[in-house]
């Protein structure tokens, strides 16, 4: 199949690119762009590795065609934060070591993004719920739940008025 140019805004930047529009977005975010937050992990959008966001909402970028991308907002994990000024819920996984081999975290951190965006206070059903489908073989599932629990109470504060934050 030919190439076509595309546009793709991709963590706030537009990127002009040549691609074959049935390519993966997982393949050009990670082959054309260079990012690494979102890993291949089975190619069939059931562990939850290569997720991303897509104006907002959870997307699994090894199923999602990168023709159907112009026009939308693409968010990776390089796009919440970074070491100086991580996204609130990359600073929980990190406070509660939510990470052992890494690999899954990608999936966890912007799935739980996703989550939060459309619901900033879940309840532990809908949390759990939420990151069934995002599969962890290293056993931090107790880490990682600890780490959204925080990041949903620090969402909490940081959404207070003042005066509420103040009387806690």
């Amino acid at each position: 199949m030919p190439t076509r140019r595309l546009t793709l805004n991709v963590n706030g930047a537009d990127h002009e690119l040549d691609v074959r529009p049935d390519a993966p977005l997982l393949y050009v975010l990670r082959n054309d762009l260079e990012l690494n937050g979102p890993k291949y992990g089975c190619g069939l959008g059931e562990c939850g590795a290569c997720t991303v966001l897509v104006d907002g909402k959870a997307a699994r970028s090894c199923l999602t065609p990168v023709s159907g991308m112009a026009g939308r907002k693409i968010t990776t994990l390089e796009g919440l934060g970074g070491s100086d000024s991580p996204d609130p819920i990359q600073q929980a996984f990190i406070e509660h070591q939510a990470a052992q081999c890494g690999y899954c975290i990608n999936g966890m951190v912007m799935t739980t993004r996703a989550l939060l965006n459309r619901n900033p206070s879940p309840s532990e059903e809908e949390i759990r719920r939420e990151l069934a489908f995002n599969l962890c073989r290293c056993g931090t599932h107790m880490e990682i739940l600890a780490a959204v629990r925080q990041a949903v109470e620090d969402a909490g504060h940081a959404a207070a008025p003042p005066a509420a934050k103040e009387a806690r």
